[in-house]
């Protein structure tokens, strides 16, 4: 640790904004980083607390104290070096993670937190400017090829571990580019699309082979995947050509709303309006664009793809927006005792509900109402636990006005045809089956494939996502080598 005293003598400081009225007019980055002097500040907050909750609360297990004291060395570039050993993408994470290391600090007991993020962010973003981060290309290769179907974050992170262990490595993406979610649904407003294209470039001097364009398996009928996909590769040609292949897929099938009034236009799902508009963000052609300009806007769902969805109508130029979640509104602040070191439920206000948003709590919609085939308005009713269980409120009916609606109410599973392509076994909520043990860890029933991220677990962050792919390279590693020098 680098000041004994620091967390009693410094303040936990937060990144700054841009003002409203300015970021509201682009959807450029407007988060204001700490600068070098705030960092090693934030860094001497670190205490010596014998047991860093921290490092379990990080899903990658980020070696937390350790950069924390070497930032307030300013000692930048063997931060880096701490930081990646664990984290391949950290300019991801300090961007869009909700940070539960913080959440497990030991200063979070009774105080506020070390800006675990902050650093992790000014790090990461020091490194890029002083050209701290370059290829790492495998020494010797294997002549092993593994194939990567799907390049999200887990995907990539697989990619580069694999890559770097000397295995010839390509990664199969639907879309005409890579990224997933990270470049399809995180608007650039929370993190600009250049952090992932740096990576790519980084990677394909590593010796990873992106192919863009390209469906792997069977994909139902009518899928919007065929408006860009060019190329079909068959599950059984994959089979024949790599020595082990990697499902890394999202979850993609949003949760939907089946009540009555659901068919009336002006209702999408967050995941129509979301990519659609970072691809015209970045020179897309999109045909019958969503457009929340000059409407009264309902987002449905209280989560972080709802405040993304608040966020992008705003600056679509929306005339109001209201976000409803159906689950009671949390308390402002956690009682410590009793949640610390673990993920507090209390109430999270985003930027993007700062920039205007009204908030509805325990409220559910009973019908979409509309007129000549479009939505006008929604029926909802209150809603309350008694006995363990969401019931209605008696005389609690309200009826709001709404020009569009979007459906932000997280995703169930991945494309269930990708599986059946690969005859790979489902669990119970229709996500891969594969445990995450060490004997036999991501391994699938069908032999030679393995699979990792949200196509497994289920809908979870981009930080677990890494964490699954990193040690779903080390399972295939092993599988091809015999033995793995790859960390966990």
């Amino acid at each position: 640790m680098g000041k004994v005293t620091g967390f009693l003598e410094f303040e936990r400081l937060e990144e700054g904004y841009e003002p409203v009225e300015q970021r509201l007019k682009s959807y450029k980055e407007f988060v204001i980083g700490l600068t070098p002097a705030e960092a090693k500040i934030q860094g001497a907050r670190c205490m010596d607390c014998g047991t860093p909750f921290c490092n379990n609360g990080c899903p990658v297990n980020n070696i937390i104290p350790d950069f924390n004291d070497l930032v307030y060395k300013q000692d930048w570039q063997n931060a880096i070096t701490v930081l990646h050993s664990t984290n391949n993408f950290p300019e991801f994470t300090g961007r869009i993670c909700p940070a539960p290391c913080e959440a497990a600090c030991v200063i979070n007991v009774n105080g506020d937190a070390v800006g675990i993020k902050s650093i992790e962010h000014a790090i990461i973003d020091k490194a890029w400017a002083e050209g701290w981060v370059q290829p790492q290309p495998a020494a010797v290769k294997t002549g092993k090829k593994v194939a990567i179907v799907g390049g999200g974050p887990a995907g990539l992170a697989a990619a580069q571990q694999l890559a770097r262990a000397g295995h010839d490595v390509t990664v199969f993406e639907k879309n005409d580019k890579v990224g997933g979610l990270l470049r399809y649904g995180i608007p650039d407003f929370k993190m600009d699309k250049s952090h992932i294209d740096r990576r790519m470039a980084q990677l394909a001097a590593e010796g990873v082979v992106f192919r863009t364009n390209v469906v792997v398996g069977e994909w139902p009928q009518g899928s919007k995947v065929t408006n860009w996909a060019k190329e079909q590769v068959s599950a059984e040609s994959l089979k024949a050509e790599f020595d082990a292949i990697v499902l890394t897929g999202g979850s993609e099938q949003s949760r939907d709303l089946p009540v009555p009034g659901r068919d009336l236009a002006g209702i999408h799902f967050a995941m129509e309006l979301l990519p659609q508009q970072n691809r015209v963000n970045h020179g897309g052609q999109v045909e019958n664009a969503i457009s929340a300009t000059g409407k009264h806007v309902i987002v449905i769902g209280g989560g972080d793809t709802g405040s993304d969805c608040v966020g992008t109508s705003n600056r679509h130029g929306a005339l109001s927006v209201t976000q409803f979640e159906v689950m009671p509104q949390p308390p402002v602040e956690e009682n410590r005792p009793l949640t610390w070191p673990y993920w507090p439920m209390k109430l999270r206000t985003s930027s993007s509900h700062e920039e205007g948003c009204v908030r509805e709590f325990a409220i559910s919609t009973k019908e979409f109402i509309g007129e000549n085939g479009k939505v006008t308005g929604l029926k909802t009713v209150r809603v309350e636990f008694k006995d363990g269980k969401l019931v209605e409120v008696p005389g609690s009916e309200q009826d709001y006005k709404a020009d569009l609606v979007l459906l932000a109410m997280g995703f169930v599973n991945p494309v269930a045809s990708v599986l059946e392509s690969f005859g790979v076994s489902k669990d119970a909520r229709g996500n891969a089956k594969a445990t995450t043990e060490a004997e036999g860890g991501y391994k699938t029933n069908v032999a030679k494939v393995f699979t990792a991220g949200d196509m497994r677990r289920g809908q979870s962050l981009v930080v677990w996502a890494i964490r699954e792919g990193r040690q779903a390279a080390r399972a295939v590693d092993e599988f091809l080598m015999g033995a793995t020098s790859l960390p966990r």
